[in-house]
């Protein structure tokens, strides 16, 4: 299968990539895309934690869009995943903020 995004796994924040070039089996180049949060959406804090907890993190809604201006990088297969586990290709783009963190 041939997937189109490169989601980049940070701890418990998720950004999505673009794939650009498929290089070879065990390279391609891939671009940050940009992620703003969708207006009908906004983050729900209760009193806890730190400084707060968002309930309702897990509805999360993204405007996720291609942005040619930002850089493209590569990334290699390696026997732990791409990129040593950090990127997982996908079908769509992904991102996540965790505001409880």
């Amino acid at each position: 299968m041939v997937y189109k995004y490169a989601n980049y796994y940070g701890y418990s924040d998720i950004h999505p990539y673009e794939i650009v070039r498929y290089v070879s089996e065990k390279t391609i180049e891939i671009r940050e895309m940009d992620a703003i949060v969708a207006s009908d959406w906004k983050p729900d804090h209760i009193p806890g934690g730190f400084s707060g907890v968002c309930i309702n993190q897990s509805d999360q809604k993204w405007v996720i869009t291609s942005n040619l201006s930002n850089r493209i990088i590569r990334i290699r297969l390696s026997k732990n995943g791409w990129s040593k586990g950090k990127f997982s290709l996908s079908d769509k783009p992904r991102k996540f903020h965790d505001y409880n963190f």
